[in-house]
């Protein structure tokens, strides 16, 4: 139960995201809601990921324990990987170009943060982290 209360401030979090940018003045088009689906279900995965992750989540790189199971089993960083889902939204839903900067920062950021992690992990768990990345993808 503990987990899931500290979920809670996130679920708010994007429940809030997500209403502020559908709040925004904007035609409501096939664009808009396949944009607003993608928001949702990457929210849900997000936070799904989050949840397994458990106690191993950190804002800074730190080895605290190997998580390998649910999603973390096909995908080394979720987390990052779902959250630029969601702001993918702003280029679907928008359709403007000037959207794509948001999502093409955030993953360039994200890309910086899985290195040092990966590298903070390596460290940790040298060959089970090797085997770990060569069956994931990013």
């Amino acid at each position: 139960m503990r987990s899931v209360s500290r979920l809670l401030p996130q679920l708010a979090g994007a429940v809030v995201l997500i209403a502020l940018i559908g709040s925004l003045r904007v035609d409501r088009n096939g664009a808009w809601w396949a944009g607003l689906v993608l928001a949702v279900v990457a929210a849900g995965f997000l936070l799904t990921a989050r949840y397994q992750l458990g106690e191993s989540f950190s804002v800074s790189p730190q080895a605290r324990r190997l998580v390998t199971h649910g999603i973390y089993s096909r995908i080394r960083n979720p987390l990052y990987v779902f959250s630029t889902l969601m702001i993918v939204w702003l280029v679907i839903a928008y359709q403007h170009l000037r959207f794509l900067l948001f999502p093409a920062v955030l993953a360039t950021v994200q890309e910086i943060r899985a290195r040092r992690e990966s590298h903070v992990l390596e460290r940790a768990f040298g060959d089970e982290y090797r085997e770990y990345r060569k069956r994931t993808w990013f």
